[in-house]
């Protein structure tokens, strides 16, 4: 008897999110789907890790596993610890909001398929451009189901993950798919200082985000209804520094 291959899923909108309900559903013909996720909204964590207290677990009637931490906890518990076997992908997702350009530095989405690629599992990470009004999760989920299949398939290249971004379109309003590399986001008056009813100064982080023009990003596919794959690895020497800086005197 052939073993059904595992794949993990998580995500950082919580275990009760609508999306990785869609993509667990997705995902199931594929091979046996366990859902790992935190338990409550973990949005903007990053790559964080608890270091600073212990991590309760709760394996929930319908099979899912609820974690109280971040989704780079998860995919490390559910590796190393909750899961009898080793996944043979880790699929993030589908997250509500895109994570387009230099968001995926923040986002926990995005992280917690770094930390299945840093455990050296193909991983992918998935969101949906998402806009006042329906959101189109059934789309997003297709096309995770489709870019699994490839990914269980052939690997990823080049020890890479793939974040995709899909248009908060139905399915068939969806141009195509396009390979694409990171956007450059520009953000104007990103920090906001204001005073409380007591006099206080306070601080709020947001402002108005822009885009660089370019061509082949992922923001750039979005709006042209393009779903974005953009492979990202996770090497951060800058090897031509490393030459350059070779010559420096210290």
């Amino acid at each position: 008897m052939t073993t059904r291959p595992l794949i993990l899923v998580t995500n950082d909108d919580g275990i009760n999110s609508e999306g990785i309900r869609a993509l667990a559903t997705a995902l199931d013909s594929l091979g046996e789907v366990q859902v790992v996720a935190p338990d409550r909204e973990q949005s903007a964590t990053s790559h964080s890790i608890t270091l600073d207290r212990p991590l309760r677990v709760t394996r929930r009637e319908d099979g899912q596993i609820s974690v109280e931490g971040t989704p780079t906890d998860c995919v490390l518990l559910a590796t190393n610890s909750l899961l009898t076997r080793r996944p043979l992908l880790v699929v993030s997702g589908i997250n509500h909001g895109p994570n387009l350009g230099d968001d995926v530095t923040y986002s926990g989405t995005v992280a917690a398929a770094m930390e299945g690629l840093l455990l050296g599992i193909p991983s992918m990470a998935i969101s949906l451009s998402t806009t006042p009004g329906t959101h189109h999760f059934a789309t997003a989920a297709a096309f995770a189901r489709r870019i699994a299949a490839k990914v269980l398939e052939e690997g990823t290249p080049n020890a890479s993950l793939l974040n995709i971004n899909v248009p908060n379109l139905p399915e068939g309003e969806i141009a195509g798919v396009r390979i694409t590399q990171l956007g450059k986001r520009l953000y104007v008056d990103s920090v906001i200082e204001k005073t409380d009813p007591r006099g206080r100064p306070y601080f709020w982080i947001g402002g108005s985000p822009s885009w660089e023009t370019t061509k082949n990003t992922d923001h750039a596919a979005i709006l042209d209804r393009f779903v974005s794959v953009t492979p990202i690895h996770l090497e951060l020497t800058d090897f031509k520094a490393v030459v350059e800086m070779e010559n420096w005197v210290l």
